[in-house]
């Protein structure tokens, strides 16, 4: 897949660090748009739609958790989430109002790059599977899912998914009962072709609290020490 050309939003009070993405991507063949708050973050996203959104959590005016919310209510857009923070909750958080992925200052230039790659060949990949699953829909013991509407419910009660959150489902869904090792689901879910190492295990983990809070703590079992399993039965 070409990714030159592709648009991406970079919004980040800090002007350093807002430059320094900015130079990275454009030097890969993307366009840059930039904002420093939340307000012209929110305003930007509605008049360039870029294809992808890099955004600090901390930003004057309201913050990233917001930013997000609003983004995500007007269109659905891959969110690369920056944060200074390693503290769990605050990343649940941010997964939960839409982000797809975050990284944990500092990070260096090369990882963010792998990550905005990654996450673009998976909305391509994910918008192909849909053309050529159109009408499908999975079923497993009470849990449905609608591949085509991207909807999913259990026992008749529907839950709103991010989209990683709807992708890794699915991944699971089709595999029922099978153990799915971190690595593993970094590599098909995420589309990572680098070594994912601590913060992109954690990012399993979090989405799958996320899917357990959710559909059902019932869901997914954890394989201690390997990966994890769905469990609704066929």
């Amino acid at each position: 897949m070409e990714l030159g050309g592709r648009r991406v939003l970079v919004v980040e009070d800090d002007v350093t660090i807002a430059e320094s993405i900015a130079a990275r991507l454009r030097a890969e063949g993307f366009t840059v748009d930039l904002a420093h708050d939340g307000p012209s973050g929110v305003e930007t996203d509605a008049a360039r739609e870029p294809d992808l959104v890099v955004l600090d959590v901390m930003l004057p005016g309201f913050d990233g958790l917001e930013v997000c919310r609003r983004i995500q209510a007007r269109r659905p857009v891959p969110v690369l989430m920056l944060t200074a923070r390693s503290d769990e909750t605050d990343m649940l958080i941010g997964l939960g109002v839409g982000a797809d992925d975050y990284l944990t200052k500092p990070f260096s230039m090369r990882v963010l790059s792998a990550r905005v790659h990654a996450l673009l060949r998976r909305v391509e990949r994910s918008a192909r599977t849909d053309v050529s699953e159109t009408g499908t829909k999975i079923v497993l013991g009470d849990l449905e899912i609608d591949v085509e509407q991207r909807r999913v419910t259990r026992a008749g009660t529907p839950a709103q998914l991010t989209p990683i959150e709807f992708d890794l489902l699915v991944h699971f869904a089709k595999r029922p009962r099978a153990v799915q090792p971190r690595e593993r689901l970094l590599s098909e879910v995420w589309d990572w072709d680098v070594a994912g190492t601590g913060s992109g295990t954690r990012a399993v983990d979090s989405h799958i609290k996320a899917l357990r809070r959710k559909l059902g703590a019932d869901l997914i079992r954890t394989v201690h020490g390997v990966g994890y399993a769905l469990e609704v039965g066929a």
